[in-house]
């Protein structure tokens, strides 16, 4: 692949990463910032239809999430606090 190709490519993943940054955004002001004083420090899992899975455990939430909702079709953070635009992948384990 040439390196013009994989610079077009990566930028094409970046503006799909902002996207996606945005409508997790998006989804969280709509269906858990209300959460927050009840469940601050937490993690949620929001589906695209406002299904939400709330738990202590990251990998339990997300686990169940992608179970429920398929993986990639959700947002995930912990309640009341700002994301840090790290990315994590959990394996189909």
């Amino acid at each position: 692949m040439a390196q013009s190709e994989r610079a077009e490519k990566t930028i094409i993943v970046q503006e799909l990463i902002k996207e996606r940054v945005k409508e997790a955004a998006v989804l969280y002001e709509k269906h858990a910032k209300n959460l927050e004083s009840d469940h601050f420090g937490e993690f949620v899992a929001i589906a695209h239809d406002g299904r939400i899975i709330i738990g202590k455990n990251d990998i339990e939430v997300l686990k169940k999430a992608i179970k429920d909702f398929g993986s990639g079709r959700f947002a995930f953070r912990r309640i009341g606090f700002r994301t840090m635009g790290k990315w994590r992948y959990l394996l189909g384990r």
